[in-house]
């Protein structure tokens, strides 16, 4: 058997940046164990699976397609920056005639249609409740250490927990936070977290904009830090939206690989993610 499998960084325009995703369009399913061992050879934070639903369709004609994720170890509910990734690869590469595209996935119907230098996702929004931080103290410590905190959110449908960082800190704080995944994955094991978020108030003002800052840590799914995150801004999006008072936002994950996401909160509970994509390995994968 041969696969296709294309490798995208994405939420960048330049290769070696952002996000990376193993993206391989199927003609027909496979059983779940080769989607993971497929996965887990790409060793990627994820590897996306696109199949089409309708029998009559190709990569080219189709509008719908059943969309998968998974990371080395496990299957995710929602991810973003192989969203983007798979629908490059259709406009792409498949020379996709549609407009735009809709995947059905874990978490419902997501819509990816293109613009000027890049595609705009329409993604689910999971506001996160304020937390108390005496509840959490142990997974506060490991990540920030003595770092002083503004505040402590948790978003229990995508069980990622946000520290905000005090507006007293410099970005150079967060960039500078060397979290052991190790130390994550021993103070927190009751399954209530999958994901942790530290976030910061960004600089405006400054060129190129950002609102606000952040990293994301998610060793719970086999991902030490996961350089661009876009389901991590279904969460933080709504929380600095609601901080800032703003519906549009830039942001910027400020991994090593680093990454920027525009962000619009839309009226009817949904946001727009939007970034662009680079296409850095084409090849096929033999079974």
């Amino acid at each position: 058997m041969e696969i296709p499998v294309f490798t995208l960084d994405s939420f960048t325009n330049l290769p070696f940046k952002g996000n990376p995703a193993a993206v391989c369009p199927l003609v027909h399913e496979l059983n779940d164990d080769l989607y993971q061992k497929i996965a887990a050879e790409m060793n990627l934070s994820e590897t996306a699976f696109i199949t089409t639903i309708n029998p009559s369709d190709t990569f080219t004609t189709g509008s719908r397609f059943r969309l998968r994720w998974f990371t080395p170890t496990t299957e995710v509910n929602l991810c973003g920056h192989a969203t983007l990734a798979s629908a490059a690869v259709l406009f792409q590469y498949k020379k996709n005639v549609n407009p735009r595209l809709v995947f059905e996935t874990k978490s419902g119907d997501l819509t990816v249609t293109q613009k000027k230098d890049g595609y705009i996702m329409d993604f689910p929004l999971n506001p996160p409740t304020q937390q108390d931080p005496e509840n959490f103290k142990d997974i506060i410590k490991a990540a920030v250490g003595n770092l002083p905190i503004q505040g402590v959110f948790l978003s229990t449908t995508m069980k990622k927990l946000i520290i905000r960082l005090s507006d007293s800190c410099d970005r150079s704080a967060l960039t500078g936070l060397n979290v052991d995944p190790a130390a994550l994955l021993s103070v927190e094991t009751d399954g209530q977290i999958k994901a942790l978020i530290v976030t910061m108030k960004g600089s405006p003002d400054c060129q190129p904009g950002y609102d606000f800052y952040s990293r994301n840590f998610a060793p719970w799914v086999g991902i030490p830090e996961d350089p661009v995150t876009g389901s991590a801004h279904t969460v933080l999006g709504s929380y600095w939206s609601k901080e800032l008072g703003k519906k549009k936002m830039l942001a910027y994950q400020c991994s090593s690989r680093g990454g920027e996401l525009e962000l619009e909160v839309r009226d009817d509970g949904r946001i727009n993610i939007a970034g662009e994509v680079v296409t850095v390995l084409q090849g096929i994968i033999r079974l």
